[in-house]
């Protein structure tokens, strides 16, 4: 069972007056398993004003169901890379797939990848080893990076300075202080937020969410898990995106409006979304199981 099943899902926000991307989603958590799910997620997100979707990655089973996913509508585009918490028995065979599934023209990164010090489900050295090996694998590809950075900001910082960044980083969920933020900024990786920096105890990450560049941030709903205020706890899917979007932009003194459009138009620069290929009109694909979580 998925995330999403475990939890009541909220009633839908007002709509933005803006359209806008949640850059970083897990459709397959969120319960979708076929096109017709997809489909439904996505209009559900485009009612409210969420138009585009990546959805991410974080084993195999889900990168090889993201990649699908992003050629069953026009609105999905995959991101795909092995979570660091799934790093610690990788095999030739799966960077080979990972690999060859990243380099689909429908997938817009390689990620998340990155390093998470919070579980103990891989050790320290082979999630750093992995990280070195997606870095290289986003350059190959260029095709833009996506962390994820869960307490180990000083060694992600560390290994991107030694293995020198791709030429788009982004920091998915972000997760540091103001004076992070301002680094990574400066070093012109990209910031996105979720549902996290709408909590009431957030207070550190709210600052970092002010000091952002506005043509270096992005949304995202991490559906199924952080959902936003005032509706924590329960499930998340895209179309939660504007209780994000609305909590952002009253923190940096802007229109929800502004604030959801240029999260599109600098996702659409970011994952160039316009130079997607069409998809193909699906004809009731097998998708497979749906990804726990």
């Amino acid at each position: 069972m998925s995330a999403h099943g475990r939890r009541e899902a909220p009633p839908p926000p007002e709509p933005l007056g803006a359209s806008t991307v949640d850059s970083h989603t897990h459709l397959d958590a969120c319960g979708c398993v076929s096109a017709a799910d997809v489909r439904a997620a996505l209009d559900r997100a485009a009612a409210v004003g969420v138009t585009r979707v990546v959805t991410v990655a974080d084993d195999l089973p889900s990168a090889r169901w993201v990649v699908r996913a992003a050629h069953w509508d026009e609105r999905v585009a995959a991101a795909v890379a092995l979570h660091p918490t799934r790093t610690a028995a990788l095999t030739a065979d799966d960077h080979a797939e990972i690999e060859r599934l990243a380099g689909d023209p429908r997938v817009v990164a390689v990620g998340e990848t990155g390093l998470d010090y919070y579980w103990d489900h891989s050790p320290p050295e082979a999630q750093q080893a992995e990280f070195r090996w997606h870095i290289d694998l986003a350059k190959r590809l260029g095709k833009p990076l996506m962390i994820h950075d869960r307490e180990a900001h000083d060694d992600v910082l560390r290994i991107l300075r030694e293995e020198g960044a791709p030429d788009v980083v982004v920091f998915h969920c972000f997760s540091g202080d103001a004076a992070m933020a301002r680094e990574c900024a400066d070093a012109g990786f990209v910031l996105s937020f979720a549902g996290p920096v709408t909590f009431r105890n957030a207070r550190t990450l709210q600052e970092a969410a002010v000091v952002v560049p506005e043509e270096q941030l992005l949304v995202e709903t991490d559906a199924p898990f952080l959902t936003p205020h005032p509706h924590r706890g329960r499930a998340n899917e895209p179309y939660c995106l504007p209780w994000t979007v609305r909590g952002l932009a009253d923190l940096r003194g802007v229109p929800a409006a502004r604030l959801a459009e240029s999260a599109r138009r600098n996702a659409e620069r970011v994952f160039r979304l316009g130079e997607l290929p069409p998809v193909a009109v699906p004809s009731a694909p097998g998708a497979g199981p749906a990804r726990s979580a």
